[in-house]
C-alpha cells in the first residue's frame, strides 16, 4: 500500500436527528473530496446516534434511503466513505459500518461485534468479518469497541485476511464529570491502535462523533470526538480535539 490520504470527519452527531446528522455528513464528504482524499472516515451510529432509543423504532435497512444519502455523496465527491449507520433488518438492529466506493457501491459492510453492555438492549451482534480491495489498499472497518485491547483478535483477523489499513467508525463518551486535564482521554485507544500498527505495519484510524447524548443508558454523557491515527510505525499520526463541541475535519497522510 502506498500513502494514503485520510480524511477524519469528527462531526457532531445529535440523538433522533438522522436529517441533520446525514446533512453535516454529506457536507465533510464533500470538504474531503475538495480535499483530494482517497476516503473519509466518519463516526458510529452517525444517523441517529449510538444506544439512542430511536434506534428500536428508526433504523433502516442497508441498502437503503440512508445509505444512499452517503451513497450519493461518495459519488459526487470521488472519494469513498467508511461511515457508521444504524442497521434495520425486520425486527433487527445492528450497529453497522460501511465502505463505499466513489462510485457509491457498498464494497463492504461490518457490523459491531463487541457490544458493551448497555448496548446489548439495542443492538444484535454482528457474526462476520470480511475486507475489501480499493485502489489504495485492502480495508476493515470494525467499530468502537471491536479494537478494546481485549478484543484485537478482531483486526488481527482482519489484518491476517490482507488488510493494509483499519477505519474504525466510534462514539468515545464521557460522564459530563470528566476532566480531561486531570486524566486526558484515549490511552485505551493509544495503547491499542498503537499495538495493532507495531506488530503489523497497519495503520489505524478511529473516528469518534461530538455532542451530549440524549436518551438512552448514558444520557447526559457527552461524546467528546478526540479521534485518532496511529501510522505504520506505531506512532501517533493525528489526534483531534477533546471536546463536546469540537467538530472538525483533519486530513492525515498514512
Amino acid at each position: 500500500m502506498g500513502n494514503v490520504r485520510v480524511a477524519m470527519a469528527q462531526i457532531l452527531v445529535e440523538g433522533g436527528a438522522p436529517d441533520a446528522n446525514l446533512a453535516r455528513a454529506v457536507a465533510r464528504i464533500m470538504e474531503a473530496g475538495a480535499e483530494g482524499c482517497d476516503v473519509v472516515v466518519l463516526p458510529e451510529c452517525l444517523d441517529l446516534a449510538w444506544t439512542h432509543p430511536s434506534a428500536r423504532t428508526s433504523a433502516d435497512p442497508i441498502p437503503g434511503a440512508r445509505s444512499g444519502v452517503l451513497a450519493g455523496a461518495a459519488r459526487e465527491a470521488r472519494v469513498h466513505v467508511v461511515a457508521g449507520l444504524t442497521e434495520g433488518d425486520g425486527d433487527h438492529v445492528r450497529n453497522t459500518s460501511l465502505l463505499i466506493s466513489p462510485a457509491g457501491d457498498i464494497l463492504l459492510k461490518h457490523s459491531k461485534i463487541n457490544l458493551l453492555d448497555i448496548a446489548r438492549d439495542v443492538y444484535e451482534p454482528g457474526t462476520s468479518l470480511s475486507v475489501a480491495a480499493t485502489p489504495f489498499g485492502v480495508v476493515g472497518i470494525p467499530i468502537c469497541a471491536d479494537n478494546f485491547g481485549g478484543c484485537l483478535h478482531y483486526s488481527r483477523a482482519l489484518i491476517g485476511m490482507g488488510a493494509d489499513i483499519i477505519l474504525s467508525p466510534c462514539a468515545w463518551a464521557v460522564p459530563p464529570s470528566f476532566d480531561d486535564d486531570e486524566t486526558p482521554y484515549g490511552g485505551l485507544w493509544l495503547d491499542a491502535y498503537g499495538t495493532l500498527a507495531r506488530e503489523s505495519g497497519v495503520p489505524v484510524v478511529g473516528v469518534s462523533n461530538v455532542g451530549r447524548m440524549t436518551g438512552g443508558p448514558w444520557d447526559g454523557h457527552d461524546c467528546i470526538g478526540r479521534s485518532l491515527a496511529i501510522g505504520r510505525d506505531g506512532e501517533v499520526a493525528a489526534h483531534l480535539p477533546f471536546g463536546v463541541d469540537a467538530e472538525c475535519l483533519r486530513v492525515v497522510t498514512l
